[in-house]
């Protein structure tokens, strides 16, 4: 633990890193969408950008952009590679640690195992200034692990019973057991931006009721077809069609992103993301 520490104190030069976790509860959402999206938009205006795959047992980030992965997260918990050695580049020079998809293992990690991948994070030599985390779906300790270490809990909803449902059960979970009060709600595919105000009512009214928490509404992405067509060729709506209505929302979106405001204490650090992890 006091190797893990000390390392933790060399780790990027304790530069000022935004850490944004994207979840929401439910599958489907179009969270992963979202994630990379607002990555690649981030990676058009400059920023340094590092997706974390974080859906350790179901990875699907790789297989959305079309590349190529020969080693992942697996082969640096196992020891045979630094976590810098499975990084691999995206669209725009976006960064993207692969995760594993289809391995039980994976989602199951020892105590030992979680402790390894907290060790390559604080090892590692890439630099970057915005780290994104894609989660898994559902309340999992993995996915309430990487969403409370986060400096920015970023929650993608859709206009369906159980997709605010399970929104309202993170935040529940998280501000409930892990002190996290703030959340920035992204209302996805909807039809009208007064269609994405109804739903982030809908969950505000929830909220306001039987939660101590606040949030805000931070973007609302249109339903779009274009967005379908992307998928379909493994190509991101923001490369494929940057002036569909859905790529300029993830745009605006990425413009916010870097606008939010890094703390100056050691919450606002890369070094803080991994000793939330390990406190985890």
């Amino acid at each position: 633990m006091i190797d893990q520490a000390s390392g933790l104190r060399k780790m990027q030069d304790l530069q000022q890193v935004k850490v944004v976790a994207v979840s929401g509860g439910k599958g489907g959402v179009g969270k992963t969408n979202t994630a990379l999206n607002t990555a690649v938009a981030l990676g058009q205006q400059g920023k340094r950008v590092l997706v974390l795959d974080a859906d350790l047992g179901l990875a699907n980030v790789d297989v959305m952009l079309g590349l190529r992965v020969k080693r992942n997260l697996s082969h640096v918990l196992s020891g045979e590679c630094e976590l810098d050695d499975i990084i691999i580049e995206g669209p725009a020079g976006i960064k993207i640690i692969p995760a594993t998809s289809g391995s039980q293992s994976m989602v199951d990690l020892t105590p030992s195992e979680h402790a390894g991948l907290i060790r390559a994070f604080s090892e590692m030599k890439t630099q970057f200034d915005v780290l994104i985390i894609d989660t898994a779906a559902g309340i999992s300790d993995m996915v309430l692990s990487f969403t409370r270490a986060a400096q920015d809990v970023m929650l993608v909803v859709c206009d369906e019973p159980t997709s605010i449902t399970d929104c309202y059960a993170l935040m529940k979970l998280l501000s409930r057991d892990h002190g996290v009060f703030k959340f920035k709600v992204v209302a996805n595919m909807v039809r009208s931006p007064r269609e994405g105000q109804q739903l982030f009512a809908k969950l505000t009214k929830v909220t306001d009721r039987f939660l101590d928490v606040a949030i805000e509404l931070v973007a609302v992405i249109p339903f779009d077809e274009n967005v379908r067509k992307s998928v379909r060729k493994q190509q991101l709506i923001v490369e494929a069609y940057p002036q569909s209505p859905a790529a300029l929302a993830y745009i605006d979106l990425a413009t916010k992103v870097s606008q939010w405001p890094v703390p100056k204490q050691a919450s606002g650090h890369l070094e803080f993301f991994i000793e939330q992890l390990l406190g985890n």
